[in-house]
Formats: structure tokens, sequence, C-alpha cells
């Protein structure tokens, strides 16, 4: 088998690896429920679920939009903020040492508390307080791991920098920004997760009824437990598609730089 071949067979095996996994889980879940009888609020089969996603995509689809809508606003605001915090404490150390138990209060607020407050705040019949909520949660990761990123500068770089009398703008741009970016992007891949799970759980708690979460409630509440997890698989593919965007934009990134 050639070079290329090779190359190919594992990118292929990489992608049909996890799906034959998922179709054998499938199976044995499917297989579970009909020999032990498990009744659809304990779990539901897989096709159970599969009927009501397809009858109900149109719908599971707008409320899936309606959460990834505010899941992203809040991860974009909370990545901006957090970078430019990042850049501000690292610069400042005084100012990274005061900020750093704000970090950890923010890290550890429950959104179960947080949501009906800012629903208080905002008003209920708006979106602002499920932003606000995804904002804060992805605000941490990002912040976090920029931070080390931009702190993280092996001596011996520094000292060549030194020693060619580059400035400081010269040193961030080819040492410490490149040094960072790994740690940004691990920051991101976890915020992109926890930005979609803070949404979702933020709808529980108040707001316009939208959204995925809201939907779960509702199916839940009449006893139409495939249709809850219908739902829930609309979040799954939600959070996949946040996952896989923040992984390819830093392949499409640390590659075009390796590049160069």
């Amino acid at each position: 088998m050639t070079r290329s071949a090779t190359t190919t067979w594992r990118r292929v095996e990489v992608v049909l690896a996890p799906v034959l996994l998922g179709l054998l889980a499938l199976a044995a879940w499917e297989a579970a429920v009909v020999v032990l009888e498990l009744r659809p609020f304990v779990v539901p089969s897989p096709s159970a679920i599969g009927a009501e996603l397809t009858g109900n995509v149109g719908i599971i689809a707008t409320a899936a939009l309606s959460t990834a809508l505010n899941a992203w606003w809040g991860l974009v605001i909370g990545v901006v903020g957090a970078l430019v915090a990042a850049a501000v404490s690292a610069a400042v150390r005084t100012l990274d040492e005061m900020s750093a138990p704000l970090a950890a209060a923010a890290a550890v607020v429950p959104i179960v508390a947080l949501a009906p407050v800012l629903y208080t705040m905002f008003g209920a019949n708006v979106q602002t307080a499920r932003v606000a909520i995804a904002a804060i949660v992805s605000f941490v990761p990002v912040y976090v791991n920029t931070l080390r990123g931009l702190r993280t500068v092996a001596p011996v770089h520094r000292d060549l920098l030194r020693a060619y009398a580059a400035t400081r703008r010269q040193a961030t741009l080819t040492v410490t920004l490149p040094g960072a970016l790994p740690f940004f992007f691990s920051g991101l891949r976890v915020a992109t997760s926890l930005a979609v799970i803070s949404a979702l759980v933020a709808e529980y708690f108040g707001g316009p009824v939208d959204g995925l979460g809201k939907a779960i409630t509702s199916a839940v509440s009449s006893s139409n437990y495939p249709l809850a997890w219908a739902y829930v698989v609309g979040a799954v593919v939600v959070g996949l598609l946040f996952f896989c965007g923040s992984s390819g934009l830093e392949r499409a990134v640390l590659h075009r730089r390796s590049g160069r």
C-alpha cells in the first residue's frame, strides 16, 4: 500500500470507527429496551426517538436554532471579553492578581442561581439573560487559558529577542501571540461546549417560550418522553456543530502558521 493510500485509509478510519461504534451502541440500546421491556419514562428506544425526530424535524430545528443563537452570541461576547481581559492582565500583573479571584468566582457561579436573577434584571420576555449566562460561562476558560499562554514564553526565546534588540511589539507578534494560540484554542473548545450547555439550562428557568430547554420541559410535562429525547438529540447536534467549528478553526489557523 502506497503512502498516499495509507494516509487516505487513516482518514477514513478516523471517521468510520466512531460511526460504527455509535451504530453498535444504538443497536445495544434498542435490544436492551426490548428485552428488558423498559418503560418510556425510564428510557425510550432509539426507534421511538427517531420517529419523533423525523416527524418533528422542523419544530426541533427551530428550537435548536434559538438555543444556538443564544449560545453563539454569548460565546462571541465571552471570548472577546476574555481576550481583552487576558491581554490587559498579562501586561499589568497587578490587574492579574486582582482579577484572579473574580475569575474563580465566575467559574463556580451556578446557573440555577444566576438565571432567575438575570431574568429579573433584564426581563423575562427577551433573550438577554440567556446570552449573558452563556457569555459569563464562556469567559472563564478562554480567559484562564489565554492568560496562561501569554505568560508562557520560553526563557531562551526571550533571551534571543533581547539579544537581537527586538522591540516589545516585535516580541509580542513573533513569540508571545503564536505561543499563546494553542492555549487560546484549548479554552475555546471548552467554551463552545459550555456556551451551548449554559444557554440550554438557562431556558429551564424562564424567558421566552422557545429553545430546546423549554421544549424538553414541555415534552416531559406531557409525558412524551421520546419527543423529549428527540429534543436532546437536537441539543447534541448543536453542541457538536459548535465543537467541530472551534476544532476546524484551530486546525486552519495552526496549520496556516506552521506552513509559513
